[in-house]
């Protein structure tokens, strides 16, 4: 399911490289695409981070034996894009949620929400495990962490673009 992440990572800050050291390229994409729903309403007003939640039905596009976890890749609106995008699979631990979702986080400025738009996610990489953590805090710090990770490593990992273009 994965394979080696690309010798181009060698370029990440190290501090980075330390902190994700389970970063994997996964084999093949794997591209889900649905409409954008309403999720628990944490991402913006909680976290200060949006998201395009997908559907439960989107979950149903995933590879039988796609673990939870937090990966990065590429996402279009409504055939815009591609933009960097960041993505939780899983059961957000924190939160304790009951049931397995998908929030991709866009690295992308938009005017507006953008509820009932398709969007298209291809997933390229596997960056760490669902962690849980001991504040909110903790959880918001880690999060800008992943962004950070995910926004440099698709800058030397361009070519995940073409598979939403």
């Amino acid at each position: 399911f994965f394979r080696p992440v690309h010798s181009r990572t060698a370029k990440m800050d190290e501090e980075l490289k330390n902190k994700y050291p389970d970063v994997k390229t996964l084999e093949s994409p794997v591209v889900l695409n649905g409409e954008v729903v309403r999720g628990f309403g944490r991402g913006s007003k909680v976290l200060g981070i949006p998201t395009a939640n997908l559907p439960q039905e989107a979950l149903d596009q995933l590879p039988k034996d796609f673990g939870t976890g937090i990966y990065f890749g590429w996402a279009t609106v409504d055939d815009k894009g591609p933009f960097k995008m960041v993505t939780s699979v899983g059961y957000n631990p924190y939160f304790k949620n009951e049931s397995k979702t998908v929030e991709p986080h866009l690295l992308h400025e938009f005017p507006d929400d953008f509820y009932g738009s398709q969007i298209r996610v291809a997933i390229t990489s596997f960056l760490r495990p669902e962690w849980n953590f001991d504040s909110l805090e903790a959880l918001i710090d880690c999060i800008k962490m992943d962004i950070v990770y995910a926004n440099k490593a698709l800058d030397i990992q361009p070519e995940g673009q073409a598979l939403l273009q």
